[in-house]
């Protein structure tokens, strides 16, 4: 099986996702939908490419647990990889990262959710169903951030989807399993890593949700994502996964710390012929805040839909707003290469004066020459060209 070929091609026709089950053909995720293609996948062809991916080093850790989290650049293509054991044998579901580098422009959003990263303290909720491009979200508020502001941001990620290339921040990325054993232990190091941003891939469990509420109270800004399909409902989930005797406390935590929350999901465009996020946004006014401390979770729509003065939006008017936007990305038909600004743009960070060294006296006749350090090294960006390739024709069995 020729897994990278077959990631190219999918990735040249625009696929979201890549599925392989062993004795089953490959599945594609196109526009939403997902289409089945080609011949059943020799379960020793299967493993052997998953054996390569996760490594010599690793292979034993995924027979332990029966499922490993990887991302990987494979031709050009940023993929985040999940590969687990089913009742057929191995499978592996690939989701195909964007070909660019996330801003709010790039994703179709709307540019107010540009104001709420301007708090410089609090808890900021990204929102939606699997595959509704949260994450893809996440790392465009994170981008806006490095683009506009010098702060010191760090991201906790299972795995890294995103690579940012340091313009105006300082950017520290890890990721569970490689970089620290948890959440839980990243982010209470992050606490003495002075950071101002901080980025949290996915709240899971109840210890992660604390030690993220605790660190949006101590005066840093706090990015991270909750499975729901509304803002009402991630708000509901947090506090619902802590016991019912702290939940008054949790809430109260929660109200006080909140800057915003953003749900979402995708709908197809067949006029523009891709997939735009339709948002809803609150906003944690007072009444918001006091819905939180009194566990109204269900007048949360009422205030979204009278809160268009605090910046909110709901489903509805956020779609009335797409219907009428004129100037959409279009991914693939800009020939701007992404991260495409000079190298000479990214930060140097000058040391205090009284951190500076002493100039170190040399002879007139002789002049040392200071190496100076490579200009924005390729180390933390992503080149993508993705070439055509025919998805079918790889698809077809070797005769």
């Amino acid at each position: 099986m020729e897994l990278e070929a077959l990631i190219e091609s999918a990735a040249a026709h625009g696929a979201s996702d890549l599925h392989f089950e062993a004795a089953m053909p490959a599945a594609v995720r196109m526009r939403g939908a997902l289409q089945v293609s080609g011949e059943p996948v020799a379960p020793q062809s299967l493993a052997e490419a998953a054996r390569r991916l996760i490594g010599e080093e690793q292979w034993p850790l995924f027979l332990e647990r029966r499922s490993f989290d990887l991302s990987k650049t494979i031709r050009g293509v940023r993929c985040r990889i999940n590969i687990l054991q089913t009742s057929r044998g191995i499978g592996m579901a690939i989701r195909l990262l964007s070909t660019f580098q996330a801003t709010i422009e790039k994703l179709n959003l709307h540019p107010d959710l540009k104001k709420i990263i301007k708090h410089t303290h609090g808890l900021i909720l990204v929102s939606g169903p699997t595959g509704s491009g949260k994450s893809s979200t996440l790392a465009a508020l994170i981008q806006e951030i490095n683009l506009a502001e010098t702060r010191h941001i760090v991201t906790v990620e299972s795995p890294i989807e995103f690579t940012f290339r340091p313009r105006r921040s300082y950017i520290r990325q890890r990721e569970v399993g490689r970089d620290t054993p948890s959440f839980e232990q990243a982010l209470l190091d992050a606490l003495r890593e002075d950071p101002d941003v901080l980025m949290v891939g996915e709240m899971r469990d109840p210890e992660t949700m604390r030690l993220t509420l605790s660190a949006s109270e101590t005066g840093h800004l706090v990015l991270a994502t909750v499975h729901s399909s509304s803002c009402a409902e991630a708000l509901q989930r947090v506090a619902s996964a802590f016991p019912p005797e702290i939940q008054s406390a949790v809430c109260a935590q929660l109200a006080d710390c909140l800057v915003a929350v953003v749900a979402q999901r995708l709908r197809f465009r067949d006029d523009l012929n891709i997939r735009v996020p339709e948002c809803e946004i609150l906003m944690a006014s007072h009444a918001v805040k006091a819905f939180i401390r009194n566990r109204d979770f269900f007048k949360m729509s009422s205030a979204i839909e009278t809160g268009a003065d605090h910046g909110m939006w709901s489903f509805q008017r956020y779609a009335k707003w797409l219907e009428t936007r004129g100037n959409f990305f279009i991914p693939g038909q800009s020939t701007e290469p992404p991260d495409s600004e000079p190298a000479e743009t990214a930060p140097v960070f000058a040391p205090p004066p009284l951190l500076r060294a002493a100039p170190v006296a040399t002879s007139r006749t002789e002049k040392k020459k200071i190496p100076q350090p490579p200009g924005g090294g390729e180390g933390g960006r992503i080149e993508i060209e993705p070439e055509e390739g025919m998805f079918g024709k790889i698809l077809k069995p070797q005769k």
